[in-house]
């Protein structure tokens, strides 16, 4: 597709740094994209998430199609324009939705009704109004509409889902206006169920997608299971297409992934910590809740280049936590975002030099080490 390509700039082993280019900007891989689920990255100006490094945010398509519309989104002129965000922006499909609203929610062939979880109203998703929304949003990246599972689960069941995910992706694409510069990916479902995986990936390389996506992890099992089957998936998908793993995660999760050959993330786990008293930082993680706080005069990291790391006392940020002062989530989700920004541009440096192993290993051991 012109206007949107992904060069691979250096290997280690089978992580890989590149960059995808997009007529609203490159994203540099591997990259960790903020979440803005409902126009806005919670507790954050859009010009701070930019300066923190990010080259791309997420939206959701089930959210704002809730609220405030798609159509009126479209109105009034995009979704970059709304949330004052002119970089890239990935939109999720309403399929993490078919999970996490299972209660909520009737499935068929066709589609999906929602019961809204804001005031009851009912809404249909089918592949192709899934695909028209985010086209409605203006996604730079459309992803296809998709059935997730929550693990573990019988394989009838992990099949039954794949399955028609796989119809829904062949659906997704038909319905996807090829404009310049746009690009959908699919998502790779299959539990975590080798031969389910393998068929799913291929099956989606057989439709032909931008970019491919591996749905349906960090949803309730072991990180040994998660990436045991990125190790088994990941050699089917085509090597010269952005490899993105859907919600995950962790700092030791995304490390883990980038070494085995991931390049795009997304996760609420930041900006839902710093809203929730704890703060990611290169030693650790830190609850701020604790009483050992609260007389602690040091910042959470002098070296850091984020003022909030920097500048502000552990006895500060814990009262704010304590009162519940809308500073408090601002200043530790500004943490976070730029710990794991920080984290993902030491990645690409290190992969870059062919040093990733021995990055990874001193991320671990400042954490290990801790620092009080």
């Amino acid at each position: 597709m012109s206007g949107f390509s992904f060069s691979i700039l250096a290997r280690e082993g089978n992580a890989r740094r590149g960059v995808i280019a997009t007529p609203r900007g490159e994203i540099r891989t591997p990259a960790f994209m903020p979440v803005g689920t409902q126009a806005t990255v919670k507790a954050m100006y859009p010009g701070q998430v930019r300066e923190l490094g990010a080259d791309i945010v997420l939206g959701n398509t089930y959210h704002l199609m809730l609220r405030p519309g798609a159509e009126r989104v479209a109105d009034l002129g995009g979704l970059h324009d709304f949330m004052r965000w002119p970089f890239p922006i990935l939109t999720d499909s309403g399929g993490f939705q078919v999970m996490s609203l299972a209660k909520l929610r009737k499935l068929d062939e066709d589609g999906v009704t929602f019961a809204s979880h804001i005031d009851g109203s009912t809404h249909r998703l089918t592949p192709e109004r899934s695909v028209e929304i985010q086209r409605l949003l203006g996604a730079d990246i459309t992803m296809q509409f998709d059935e997730c599972l929550r693990l573990p689960a019988e394989e009838a069941e992990v099949k039954r889902a794949m399955e028609l995910s796989l119809r829904w992706g062949e659906r997704s694409k038909a319905a996807f206006v090829p404009v310049d510069g746009k690009a959908i990916f699919g998502i790779v479902q299959g539990g975590d169920i080798a031969e389910l995986r393998l068929a799913s990936a291929r099956g989606l390389t057989e439709i032909g997608f931008d970019g491919y996506a591996v749905g349906g992890l960090a949803v309730g099992e072991p990180q040994a299971v998660m990436l045991k089957v990125l190790e088994e998936t990941l050699p089917a998908l085509p090597e010269d297409r952005p490899r993105y793993l859907m919600g995950v995660g962790t700092p030791e999760d995304i490390l883990e992934s980038v070494r085995r050959g991931i390049d795009m993330f997304d996760c609420v786990m930041p900006t839902r910590a710093g809203r929730h008293g704890h703060a990611f930082t290169r030693f650790g993680r830190v609850n701020l809740r604790n009483a050992r706080h609260a007389v602690d005069p040091r910042p959470l990291d002098a070296q850091s280049d984020c003022p909030a790391a920097r500048d502000y006392s552990r006895a500060y940020l814990h009262h704010l936590v304590r009162t519940q002062e809308t500073l408090g989530a601002m200043l530790l989700t500004w943490v976070n975002l730029a710990y794991y920004q920080s984290l993902m541009a030491g990645a690409r440096e290190a992969i870059g030099e062919g040093r990733y192993g021995d990055y990874v290993e001193g991320v671990r051991e400042g954490w290990q080490k801790g620092d009080g």
